[in-house]
């Protein structure tokens, strides 16, 4: 029997891609948002909205070369320049190369209740301008609320929207446009996520005393995409979010060994230590000598040229250095070679994801070929064991794709912590060596 199936999209007919240039946000997307289309970015107040509309228009100027508008209804100019500064922003620089263009329109919501009367022709006609004057590719619209404050009709306010997001599609240019979160939908209004082809949510939570950002692509019309809630960071640099997916079981594998720097322990090894880029787990009870092993590891890579980094939960780095070189390891001078890096924190900083996100932004730019977590414990005390296996998983498996050997250090009490600490990390490992004191 004959069936009528849908053909299978070709990558001709897929729907174009406008790459942001946010790191993590693309790779999610698929390549970028719709192309030519309106995007939605949702959310309640500190979120980071404005931040990634800013972001994807200085990323669309200087990287792609897209020239875009920001129109904004809350702050001025100045105050939109001095707010994204601090990143490394130079939006006057690019106005005046031309890149983009700033407008702040003010609207008295109160001047509209006393006339009755709200058309976005004026709006039309002053952004069509600010678009053929550069010819840009790229327009923010911040925010939704401070544009239609005035409207105390709902079908009025209905007719608008919908007469906004087809201008925009009419006019071909890549769209996003901020709203602030609903109570009991996902914008005020209830129809802004309707009307647009792709719908971002961005949420800041706070819980037990741990503040997060998440980023969710709630709605892509046209495409696949990640639907999972993904941690995101506001950094120096921008905004960087982090995919929480699965690399999959095929990662490169190498048969080279490397030195642990400790000769016994390598002859224990066959005489040549762990294989590059697996991942190894000494667990033990304190005082058993796990840090010990891991500083004479980190000095073994150095020794080697290889850049290795130091993820510290318990210790100071200047601790751990005055420690170690008590029994004759010295490695201030790696550090200050450059080999050497230390990044110390609390657990209880960040939750277990931004923790993670943190860690994935610092292996990227230092590029270390070894990386020392110690002691993971004081992580996996932070979230319940499904969500520290999880975080282990995507960090093995991220490592492990970038051929980084890394050994993670596990303190166990003996009995059941011991149990617990094999059946969350030590069968993700490729090695796992137990100190006892005896």
């Amino acid at each position: 029997m004959k069936t009528n199936r849908p053909k299978p999209t070709s990558p001709a007919t897929q729907l174009p891609k406008c790459p942001t240039g946010i790191q993590g946000l693309d790779e999610i997307t698929g390549g970028g948002l719709p192309r030519g289309r309106p995007t939605l970015v949702c959310g309640g107040a500190g979120c980071g909205k404005t931040l990634l509309a800013v972001e994807f228009l200085v990323r669309g100027a200087v990287q792609f070369g897209e020239p875009g508008v920001f129109m904004a209804f809350e702050e001025t100019e100045a105050e939109l320049k001095a707010n994204v500064a601090s990143l490394g922003f130079d939006l006057a620089g690019l106005v005046r190369r031309k890149k983009l263009v700033l407008d702040y329109v003010h609207i008295e919501p109160s001047e509209i209740h006393e006339s009755g009367e709200y058309d976005l022709e004026g709006l039309f006609v002053r952004l069509n301008h600010a678009i053929d004057s550069i010819g840009a590719k790229r327009v923010v619209l911040d925010t939704l609320e401070a544009l239609f404050a005035g409207i105390p009709n709902e079908a009025i306010l209905r007719a608008e929207l919908r007469r906004l997001f087809r201008w925009l599609k009419d006019k071909g240019v890549t769209a996003v446009i901020t709203a602030e979160r609903g109570r009991e939908q996902l914008t005020r209004h209830g129809l802004e996520e309707y009307v647009s082809d792709c719908v971002i949510l961005l949420d800041h939570r706070v819980n037990e005393q741990i503040a997060t950002r998440h980023l969710r692509v709630v709605k892509y019309r046209g495409a696949l995409h990640g639907t999972n809630e993904f941690p995101f960071l506001i950094g120096d640099t921008g905004i960087s979010v982090l995919p929480i997916t699965s690399l999959g079981l095929n990662h490169k594998i190498s048969t080279e060994r490397i030195a642990t720097g400790i000769p016994r322990l390598d002859a224990m090894l066959g005489g040549r230590g762990f294989f590059r880029g697996s991942s190894i787990l000494l667990t033990g009870t304190p005082g058993t000598g796990k840090t010990i092993v891991a500083a004479n590891f980190a000095q073994a890579a150095c020794r080697r040229g290889e850049r290795t980094l130091f993820f510290s939960f318990e210790e100071s780095p200047n601790q751990i250095i005055r420690n170690m070189h008590s029994i004759g390891l010295r490695l201030e001078p790696l550090v200050q070679r450059g080999l050497l890096r230390f990044h110390a924190a609390r657990p209880s900083l960040y939750g277990l994801e931004m923790h993670l996100a943190t860690m994935f932004k610092d292996i990227a730019a230092f590029q270390p070929r070894v990386v020392i977590i110690d002691p993971m414990t004081s992580l996996m005390d932070a979230g319940t064991p499904s969500e520290c296996r999880g975080m282990v998983t995507r960090l093995v498996d991220y490592l492990k794709a970038g051929q980084v050997t890394t050994l993670f250090t596990s303190l166990t009490q003996g009995g059941h912590a011991l149990q617990q600490s094999e059946a969350s990390m030590s069968s993700l490992m490729d090695s796992w060596l137990l100190f006892q004191d005896f």
